[in-house]
């Protein structure tokens, strides 16, 4: 069983928790919220999408006192070749694109890392710049996960990754304009949905899949990422 007295799971957006709170029974106190699994005390927030945003939670759980931060949500796939929708990604390596520093490898019991996660704050559909990445050894995307790293290793303290792949960054599902009619957690400002899908009715079949396999990436990274909880530890 795990020998970690209390994690904190940290989940970007909303959509990225529910299956968390949904399988742990999580109870909010006002700052976090909150669950035990057998002798661990599991303490879950979500941070909002960026890369401060994860560097200021990852600081709040370390201050509440935590032995193990885990980073558990959605990524974009990098190559259809390499990843598949619902893949959970459990990175050897994470980047931090703002100035290239390179964090792992991450704590996995019950799995083995590979690949490495590239992290920014910027929505990248370029498919040459996402060859190169690929070319590189980078299997996915996302806006947080360095940055908690970069806390927790200059903390002293273990830390995971585990993203399931809801899309395909060069296949353009998200584009700026869509990525700028959420809220910070994830939800959807209806205003801004609205209008654009006012502007791209098409879109409508887009979103639903996007839906669909956000659901699907969501709950295959938090069911790994509780299993990660409960596994024998190695050290």
């Amino acid at each position: 069983m795990s020998t970690f007295g209390r994690v904190a799971m940290l989940a970007p957006m909303e959509i990225e928790l529910l299956p968390l709170t949904r399988e742990l029974g999580l109870v909010h106190d006002g700052t976090f919220h909150r669950a035990t699994m057998g002798d661990t005390e599991v303490l879950a927030v979500v941070t909002t999408m960026g890369m401060t945003a994860g560097e200021e939670a990852a600081r709040a759980v370390l201050d509440a006192g935590v032995d193990r931060v885990i980073v558990v949500g959605i990524a974009g796939g990098v190559d259809p070749s390499t990843v598949r929708i619902g893949d959970v990604v459990v990175p050897e390596t994470v980047i931090d694109r703002r100035d290239d520093r390179r964090y792992g490898p991450p704590l996995s019991p019950g799995a083995t890392p590979r690949g490495t996660i590239s992290c920014g704050d910027e929505l990248i559909t370029d498919p040459a710049r996402l060859a190169t990445m690929g070319n590189a050894g980078v299997i996915a995307v996302d806006m947080e996960t360095a940055a908690v790293a970069a806390v927790c290793e200059a903390a002293g303290v273990p830390w995971s990754a585990y993203r399931g792949v809801s899309d395909y960054a060069g296949e353009g599902l998200v584009d700026q304009e869509l990525f700028e009619s959420t809220n910070p957690d994830g939800t959807a400002n209806a205003d801004a949905m609205r209008a654009y899908l006012e502007r791209h009715p098409d879109k409508l079949e887009v979103l639903t899949r996007l839906a669909e396999n956000t659901t699907r990436a969501t709950e295959a990274a938090a069911a790994t990422a509780i299993r990660s909880c409960v596994s024998p530890q190695r050290g």
